[in-house]
């Protein structure tokens, strides 16, 4: 029977007049690797920002369960690992100062710190790469440095927002197989993308998120019976055939600098670079 860890109630984001959430509820299972799908203007990004408790609900609830008791996700940020769209590195910092700093931040052990460190980067093939000042890193760099600080202190849940975008063949290949590593080992993965190619490879269960409403939530072999499709691009058409919203509700520009402080307000002030 699948063991709950983060459960999402009847859940409404309002910004004004505009609706970018409506009666959201799903439940995300210890375990899993999630594909959370949809368009821009869909509330893929608003949902992450309600997970990782950026954000407060307008209605309804969102709960980290821990040994069988409810927390608000805000009081267990420590347990989480988020990688933005946006990476947010210190670019006068080496890329371990980088890491370390986050990790540090969850009062973690330099030295096991490190070993995780090295080993993600041994996986995305960048271990050369630790020493050096961010400064200068190509943007798919920048996004492998930032999925590694997300996991170097061993989250529960991992809130991945589109982590291949701007990644060449050859690296969100690396970025996918660690993923599927980390769920393996038995990390829960939320995964955002546009790209149903991309879920149906990784994720065990996809959700599609359309206009702020969850259209569907199943494994793709569920999802094409449920449309009678035969692939899931048919499937997703199947299922938002409404006219999408032609512009997010929000501009994604400062998600990064909202989340690299969530963990620990106390270190806003802190100036160990300049922010990408």
């Amino acid at each position: 029977m699948p063991s709950p860890l983060l459960v999402v109630d009847g859940v409404s984001k309002n910004f004004g007049d505009v609706a970018a959430l409506s009666n959201v509820t799903i439940q995300l299972n210890k375990g899993e690797i999630v594909g959370l799908v949809g368009g821009n203007g869909a509330g893929k990004t608003t949902l992450l920002r309600l997970l990782c408790g950026v954000y407060r609900p307008s209605y309804g609830t969102v709960r980290f369960v821990d040994d069988g008791e409810n927390k608000p996700v805000d009081e267990v940020r420590e347990r989480l690992g988020v990688v933005p769209e946006s990476t947010g590195l210190y670019s006068r910092l080496t890329a371990w100062e980088n890491i370390r700093y986050h990790t540090r931040i969850h009062g973690r052990n330099d030295e096991k710190s490190w070993d995780r460190t090295h080993r993600f980067a041994k996986a995305l093939d960048i271990e050369d790469e630790l020493h050096r000042p961010t400064r200068g890193f190509s943007r798919g760099m920048r996004q492998k440095i930032a999925l590694i600080r997300a996991i170097a202190h061993g989250p529960d849940l991992l809130l991945l927002d589109e982590p291949t975008a701007g990644l060449d063949v050859t690296s969100a290949r690396k970025v996918r197989d660690l993923v599927k590593q980390l769920g393996d080992d038995g990390g829960t993965v939320i995964y955002s993308t546009h790209m149903l190619s991309e879920a149906q490879r990784i994720c065990d269960r996809i959700i599609i998120l359309h206009n702020g409403t969850v259209r569907a939530d199943g494994s793709p072999s569920e999802l094409l019976e449920d449309t009678s499709s035969e692939d899931l691009e048919d499937a997703y058409i199947s299922l938002t055939r409404d006219v999408a919203r032609s512009e997010p509700i929000e501009k994604a520009s400062t998600i990064s600098n909202i989340l690299l402080g969530i963990f620990s307000r106390k270190n806003r002030t802190h100036n160990g670079g300049e922010e990408e």
